[in-house]
């Protein structure tokens, strides 16, 4: 089998709801038709980058799950460059 491992995130992701969030995402790559491995290994960079940039502004302690959506698209932007 395949496997892939992000370095990005952080503790401050460790909160309620932020598997949730996480779940979103990747279902929303399935269905625009990316290979399960890959929706996997892109929605969970995404997620844990876009945890990184909540974290850099709001610190690890006050980040929640329903700050991660408003930093996906600054991901996004980030990793296609």
């Amino acid at each position: 089998g395949r496997s892939v491992v992000t370095l990005a995130g952080n503790a401050g992701m460790a909160t309620a709801g932020s598997g949730d969030v996480l779940s979103g995402m990747t279902g929303t790559l399935l269905a625009q038709g990316l290979d399960p491995l890959e929706a996997g290994a892109l929605g969970a960079f995404v997620h844990a980058r876009a945890g990184d940039l909540a974290a850099d502004d709001l610190t690890q302690v006050c980040l929640t799950a329903k700050d991660l959506p408003a930093y996906v698209p600054a991901a996004v932007r980030e990793i296609l460059g």
